[in-house]
């Protein structure tokens, strides 16, 4: 059962959410919130696998509240994905570097934010196809300040090939199809990379990508 503690200041775009969610047999809302500070404070009670966290709300905003999330020893096993009005902007930017795992736009297809729920839990992909390009474009125009291009040494070669496919938005099965090898190996070498990079998700792979020169941003 994927845990999912809900937080917008909206009361009816929660509501629509928590119906659609709880519409499915292994997803469970288990608490819901109209500000990040409330935010917070369920994901220290509850420990769920997943806040869904807005962006802009009183008392405290979606990208505060993230980054104390992804700060506090008691909730490693907790992901913030941010859905948002806002598809990539400055808000959004900022949210990543707070730690968010990943992003979704609240235009979003129901079908696609109940697999990004699904997927989200167990590292796989975060970023929504709608804000992946912009996404990248904003991360190599800014000085590098998460992962230290460093670590590129610390990875062996097809761990250096299945980051960049992470970096161009493909999932395990994904990369597994197109290298010939079992997800299974797929995820033993994404965590492998997590691991020597201190990176928390994959989305601190797509950044580590690009800031690295692992992979090459496309211009124009």
């Amino acid at each position: 059962m994927i845990r999912v503690v809900l937080v917008d200041d909206q009361v009816l775009i929660r509501t629509g959410i928590r119906a659609l969610l709880d519409a499915e047999d292994d997803i469970d809302v288990i608490a819901e919130g109209g500000t990040g500070r409330e935010g917070l404070d369920l994901a220290v009670e509850h420990r769920p696998d997943i806040v869904l966290m807005d962006v802009q709300m009183p008392v405290m905003d979606g990208i505060e509240a993230t980054r104390r999330i992804v700060r506090d020893d008691r909730l490693t096993d907790v992901h913030v994905v941010i859905l948002t009005n806002y598809g990539l902007d400055e808000y959004v930017f900022n949210a990543l570097r707070a730690g968010a795992s990943g992003f979704l736009v609240k235009d979003t297809e129901p079908a696609d934010l109940l697999q990004a729920l699904r997927v989200a839990v167990r590292g796989d992909a975060l970023l929504s196809p709608a804000v992946t390009r912009r996404l990248i474009s904003e991360f190599v125009a800014r000085p590098p300040d998460i992962l230290s291009s460093a670590g590129l040494e610390l990875l062996t070669r097809r761990e250096r090939e299945v980051v960049a496919k992470v970096a161009h938005g493909l999932s395990n099965d994904e990369i597994a199809e197109q290298m010939v090898l079992s997800p299974m190996t797929v995820k033993t070498h994404v965590s492998r990379a997590m691991t020597k990079l201190r990176a928390r998700d994959r989305a601190q792979l797509v950044v580590f990508a690009y800031q690295s020169g692992l992979v090459a941003a496309r211009t124009g």
